[in-house]
């Protein structure tokens, strides 16, 4: 990408579009588009056509996507599984009929089988059933990444698919009800810790094994993608080491400063007990993130109180 390319970014309010914007602008590109969902309902076929046959961007980033956590997942996998294949799918194929040069699809580590081999190689994928809480958002994330080689392999395009691992940072969801676990233990910690309460409790056994990447890492990662990467084949993004929940816990209560007890509802789901990603072939390409896990969170813990508890 030229520093005058004109690239647009699908989904540039949420947490991953919202990371990707300010990292190109920190970077020097200055002919960035982006549309709200008033202004642009990507779930419409004709309003994503009308939009692109006039705007013309060179680049597109795909960030735009029904995210949520387990609950989220459960309460409305026809939601998550309808909007993502609808919103994927438009944009992809009016990025298409109007030339655009390169596409890059954010897809998800949720894609990969319940008991896939750890850490998880990118040929994992399709190669054993999927976890049932989350298995709606995958198969349309699935989607998206065969829709995106299939053009490819027919029209000749350049269209990216990229697997980011557990995400969080600025512009994340602290929302319980459909939060993911990093946002909500902020969240829970904080509030227990003004409340004086006695104890948090948290969802599961604590024992199941997550990545995390700060989202500041991942658009980094996007971008250096953009620039040096034109395969079909999906490519891991993420840092190569994983915590438990519990130990992600502890964490997260010496960050925000909360001094009671942690009690596990272990009557709830745990999901999938571990996921880790092989990122030797993003590693191969010559990157790595900069965050560590406790910089990215207190970092974030910074942005709530700002922007959110307040």
């Amino acid at each position: 990408m030229e520093l005058d390319s004109k690239i647009y970014v699908a989904g540039h309010r949420g947490l991953v579009g919202s990371a990707i914007l300010r990292k190109l602008k920190e970077k020097g590109y200055a002919n960035i588009i982006g549309r709200t969902r008033k202004e642009l309902d990507l779930e419409r076929q004709a309003q994503v056509k009308t939009f692109f046959q006039e705007q013309r961007p060179e680049y597109v980033f795909l960030a735009a996507a029904k995210v949520g956590g387990i609950l989220a997942n459960n309460t409305f996998p026809a939601e998550f599984i309808y909007s993502n294949i609808m919103v994927q799918t438009n944009v992809i194929h009016s990025a298409y009929r109007t030339g655009v040069e390169k596409l890059l699809f954010l897809g998800s580590s949720c894609i990969y089988p319940k008991h896939c081999p750890q850490p998880m190689k990118e040929e994992y994928l399709l190669t054993g059933p999927l976890e049932p809480t989350n298995e709606p958002y995958a198969v349309a994330k699935i989607a998206g990444i065969k829709t995106c080689q299939s053009y490819n392999r027919q029209y000749g395009t350049n269209y990216i698919s990229v697997m980011p691992t557990n995400l969080y940072g600025p512009n994340d969801n602290f929302d319980l009800e459909t939060s993911h676990v990093i946002p909500a233990l902020i969240r829970k910690f904080h509030e227990a810790k003004i409340r004086s309460s006695p104890c948090v409790t948290i969802w599961g056994t604590g024992t199941p094994r997550r990545e995390f990447l700060h989202v500041d890492d991942l658009a980094d990662a996007c971008i250096f993608l953009m620039n040096h990467y034109d395969e079909s084949d999906i490519i891991n993004i993420g840092c190569g080491e994983d915590v438990s929940i519990a130990e992600l816990a502890l964490l997260v209560k010496d960050i925000v400063g909360y001094t009671g007890d942690i009690v596990y509802d272990i009557e709830k789901p745990d999901g999938t007990p571990r996921k880790l990603l092989d990122v030797g072939r993003l590693r191969g390409l010559g990157w790595r993130p900069k965050l560590s896990l406790e910089e990215g969170i207190r970092k974030t813990y910074e942005w709530y109180c700002r922007n959110v508890a307040g």
